[in-house]
């Protein structure tokens, strides 16, 4: 969301930003503002975690008072979290316009929370941002109203190419002790990995014998919970796989961009390999960014040992030569104009 804030900013509309605190720890939060240099949240409801009811319905209630006080015209939310759900419907049911970046994407796999919050957004949204247009095609297969959907390519692409000068800048690489494309890098943190241990364990395995075969370091900056899994299944690896701490985005960014490979259960990350040219493979058994398969960047792997080996070998013999299907950068530009053109002011 960052470069539609600073869209915002560059225009001089009236907007503010309501953070919710579903992510609340230094590296998954406040590192974000410093380093971007973005304006801080008006207001923080500091919501915290919690099962995804209790998390929802608390920060539900917390946007509606906030809106009832601010009175916005209308409210812009972007993916498919929890505080997307809970702004979207805050919204909507006070009669206050809904906006939904990265609208139209759909993994049609019910188990995940995600779906159905993107799901819910889209269908609470009185304007519909999608990066693509398969994303397009897929909300009007849902019956959703044309003038309604605005293709305006993903903010990904602006965030990585305002960010990626300022992250080659960083020295991560040498805090790990890695060489540039001497590592593998993963991330896996989907509910419906990391808490089935027959789906996580096996993950793991993949990923300690892709390490030991190639000889290659697997680093994998680890969220909390995933931590926590790992420590409750009773799981012990091999050491071909690095623990270590969450990282900040530039950081993640720098080790991105390096990474020999990148293997992750994260939609956002497979989007952003394929901006970098860096490829991939997803431990999942669907993706709501197709776009990637499409064009070569990215392999469907699940969390089978074998089957993660064997795309690994796959993509690692790929050129990077592909073709980025989320836009120009301007995506932020293009959501800036079409709110303006309504005589919006915006809240994030």
């Amino acid at each position: 969301m960052s470069p539609v804030i600073r869209e915002c900013e560059r225009r001089e509309l009236d907007y503010f930003i309501l953070h919710t605190g579903q992510h609340y720890s230094y590296n998954m939060d406040r590192v974000f503002f410093e380093q971007m240099g973005l304006p801080e949240a008006k207001y923080n409801l500091e919501a915290g975690s919690g099962a995804h009811g209790e998390q929802t319905g608390k920060m539900m209630a917390g946007i509606e008072k906030v809106l009832m006080d601010e009175k916005p015209d209308a409210v812009l939310v972007q993916g498919d979290t929890n505080t997307v759900l809970a702004g979207a419907l805050a919204a909507v049911k006070l009669g206050i316009k809904v906006g939904h970046v990265e609208a139209g994407l759909r993994s049609y796999d019910r188990r995940m929370p995600e779906e159905i919050n993107r799901v819910l957004a889209d269908h609470s949204s009185d304007y519909l941002f999608a990066p693509t247009e398969k994303a397009k095609k897929i909300l009007l297969g849902e019956g959703i109203p044309e003038n309604r959907i605005f293709v305006t390519g993903n903010t990904i692409v602006d965030a990585v190419r305002q960010n990626l000068k300022i992250a080659k800048e960083r020295n991560t690489l040498e805090e790990v002790d890695i060489e540039p494309e001497g590592y593998f890098l993963v991330t896996a943190h989907r509910q419906e990995n990391v808490d089935d241990q027959v789906r996580f364990a096996g993950m793991l395995k993949g990923l300690e014998k892709l390490g030991k075969e190639f000889n290659t370091p697997v680093i994998y900056p680890i969220h909390p919970r995933s931590r926590k899994r790992i420590q409750e299944f009773g799981v012990h690896m091999n050491g071909s796989i690095r623990l270590i701490d969450p990282v900040d985005f530039l950081g993640f960014l720098q080790l991105e961009s390096n990474a020999r490979l990148v293997l992750t259960d994260s939609g956002g990350v497979q989007e952003e390999t394929c901006i970098l040219g860096v490829p991939c493979v997803t431990l999942r058994d669907n993706t709501e960014r197709p776009e990637t398969v499409e064009v070569g960047s990215n392999m469907l792997a699940g969390t089978e040992p074998e089957m993660i080996v064997k795309c690994a070998k796959k993509m690692l013999l790929k050129s990077n030569g592909w073709k980025n299907p989320f836009g120009d950068g301007k995506a932020a530009e293009r959501i800036g104009r079409v709110m303006a053109a309504r005589g919006m002011t915006q809240s994030e």
